[in-house]
């Protein structure tokens, strides 16, 4: 069974940082690109980061680009969200997700293979 379980969310002031982590077990993601896509209440999913699988390539939104840093350990099936400089609007569920096509995870959101279930992140002013 496929899983990915992402931790580290929490409540954290307007400033401040955090780092989430999302653990896959299952299967091996070799050749998956990994992201991360968040949530808000009310709101359409939308995306946030993904990395290659060397680790070599990273892409972001541009609201969190240059605040928020995607990285991934191969060997621990991980990978990691450390968001700094937090802002109330980043306050969001945020899903770890896992996909081949570099496109569907930037783009079409809703046929992304793999999903976690969601860690909260909730950023007060």
């Amino acid at each position: 069974q496929v899983q990915l379980v992402e931790s580290g969310g929490g409540l954290v002031q307007a400033g401040g940082s955090l780092r989430l982590s999302c653990a896959a077990s299952g299967r091996t993601f070799s050749g998956y690109y990994m992201g991360w896509f968040r949530q808000a209440l009310g709101k359409e999913r939308e995306f946030v980061a993904a990395i290659s699988w060397s680790g070599y390539y990273t892409y972001y939104s541009d609201s969190v680009k240059d605040r928020f840093t995607i990285s991934r350990d191969n060997a621990k099936n991980t990978v990691y969200l450390q968001m700094n400089g937090l802002k109330p609007e980043d306050t969001a569920v945020y899903y770890c997700a896992a996909d081949n096509a570099l496109a569907t995870m930037k783009d079409r959101w809703a046929a992304v293979g793999y999903w976690g279930q969601g860690t909260q992140v909730t950023v007060s002013s």
